[in-house]
Formats: structure tokens, C-alpha cells, sequence
């Protein structure tokens, strides 16, 4: 009894502690930047001069480079977990995937880097473009889609699946239209932490060539470009105190777009569970 108090008295602590950090972190990041935003900062590009500096190649670039994972991650994870959790056969092979699978989740970001520049920059000729960038960070983020989706799957009950095939559904009919759509508050949720580790990546988009001065926005998929963590990366090892400002800033905008594409998932998950109930 005294254990088990002392330890929820210890967790209490440390998340009371880890939220005082970020607060602390956030007051000192807005103070910085805050005043430095603007729709001249929002909309101009990169400039030597730190007033003059904008962020809008690096947000539309983050914008292609997000867009197009998700794209990529999204559907090819959803399906392999379908395949692993709903045809699988629980075989040799099967459990071997599913330890290569949980492995790949814990794997550091900079090898996804390494494998980008390998198999997309040179192998597949892609370039230093938003596609081998995708690419990259579709890797990264495909385990965690996949075992997110999985746990998701898990928690349908058997007895909806028993139901549909009882009515004379096929394995496909049910998984479609009883199982995902029980599911998808759970997958979504998975995908907002897919997605959210994907933004924040730098080092992986440094390792396959990604630009840290971009005096253009990408205009497609094999266009260079450069996102927003690259950018106040480069604000940041500026020695001039402004530019710290400007990094200040681009990390308020970095946080807007995430607490959007979060807002996104967040409204269709409660949609779909407001559907289904």
C-alpha cells in the first residue's frame, strides 16, 4: 500500500516537473518570438538580413513534405495492419515480421536517414526532392502506424465480426464496414502521434540532402526544399541575436501547424465516434 502511493506520488511529481519544463520553455519561446510574427515574416523568404527573414519556403515545404507522407504512410500502414491482425496466420513468418515491425519503431531516426539517402537519393534517382523527403519520413512513421492500428483492431470486439459474418458478410465486407469503422477513433489517434513525430524530424531530411537555404518554395514533388525544423536550425546557429528571435518565431508557427493538423485528426476521430455511438 505505502509502495503503491509512494509511486503514484513520484509519477505526480515528475509530470508536475515535465509540465513546469514546457511551460517554462513555451513562456521563453513566445516572449522571443512572438512580436517577430507577422504576415511579411509568414510570407517572405530567407534573407542574410534577420529582419528582413521569412519562413514561407520552409512552411510550404513542410506543408508538401507532411501532406505527401501522410499519403504514403497513411494507407500502407492502415493495410498491413488489416493484413497482420485480420489474415494473418500467426505463423513463423508472421511473428517475425511483427518483432521486425516493433524493432523498426525504436530504430533512430538518423538510420531512416541514412536508408533515405541510400534507396531513395541514389538508388531510386529521386534527388534531393520533397518525394526522396516523403519517402524518408513515411518509413519513420510506418511502424508506429502500423502497430497504432493494430492495437486499434484489437479492441473491436469479436462478437461485431461473429455478427457480420453470421448475416452472410465476406472477410472483406466485414473488416470494411464493421471493423474499421469501430476502430477509426483509435487509428486516428495513432496517427496523430505518427504524424506529430514526422514534423518535428530534422535529422533524417539533413542525412538525405534537404536544403537550409531555400530562396524558393517547392513547387511539386521533385522540387528541392527545405521545412520549418531545418530552418530554425539554421536560424539557430546563427551567432546574430535576431536571428534567434526569427527561430523564436518559426517555432510558434511550427507549433500552429501541428495543433491544426492535430485539431484535424482530433474532430474526425470525435466524429466517428459520436457515428458509431
Amino acid at each position: 500500500m505505502f509502495g503503491d502511493l509512494l509511486l503514484q506520488t513520484m509519477a505526480i511529481l515528475i509530470i508536475l516537473l515535465a509540465l513546469m519544463a514546457l511551460g517554462a520553455l513555451l513562456v521563453d519561446v513566445f516572449s522571443d518570438g512572438f512580436g517577430r510574427l507577422s504576415w511579411a515574416f509568414l510570407t517572405s523568404f530567407p534573407s542574410r538580413r534577420a529582419s528582413d527573414a521569412g519562413i514561407y519556403p520552409a512552411l510550404i515545404g513542410t506543408i508538401f513534405v507532411i501532406g505527401l507522407t501522410a499519403l504514403v504512410a497513411v494507407p500502407v500502414g492502415i493495410a498491413s495492419a488489416i493484413y497482420l491482425e485480420e489474415y494473418g496466420t500467426g505463423g513463423r513468418w508472421s511473428r517475425l515480421i511483427e518483432i521486425n515491425i516493433a524493432n523498426l519503431a525504436g530504430v533512430p531516426s538518423i538510420i531512416y536517414g541514412l536508408l533515405g539517402l541510400g534507396l531513395f537519393v541514389r538508388t531510386l534517382g529521386f534527388g534531393r526532392s520533397v518525394m526522396a523527403g516523403s519517402g524518408t519520413l513515411a518509413l519513420l512513421v510506418l511502424p508506429v502506424v502500423i502497430l497504432s492500428t493494430r492495437e486499434a483492431l484489437r479492441t473491436v470486439p469479436f462478437t461485431i465480426r461473429e455478427a457480420s459474418y453470421a448475416l452472410g458478410a465476406t472477410k472483406w465486407q466485414t473488416v470494411w464496414h464493421q471493423v474499421l469503422p469501430v476502430a477509426m477513433p483509435g487509428i486516428l489517434t495513432g496517427l496523430i502521434f505518427a504524424l506529430s513525430r514526422a514534423i518535428g524530424e530534422t535529422a533524417p531530411l539533413i542525412t538525405i540532402g534537404a536544403l537550409t537555404y531555400v530562396p524558393f518554395a517547392p513547387d511539386g514533388v521533385w522540387s528541392p526544399f527545405t521545412v520549418l525544423p531545418i530552418q530554425i536550425f539554421n536560424w539557430l546557429s546563427r551567432p546574430q541575436a535576431a536571428f534567434a528571435q526569427n527561430a523564436s518565431a518559426g517555432i510558434i508557427v511550427l507549433l500552429l501547424v501541428l495543433l491544426g493538423m492535430n485539431a484535424v485528426a482530433i474532430t474526425l476521430r470525435d466524429r466517428y465516434r459520436r457515428f458509431r455511438g
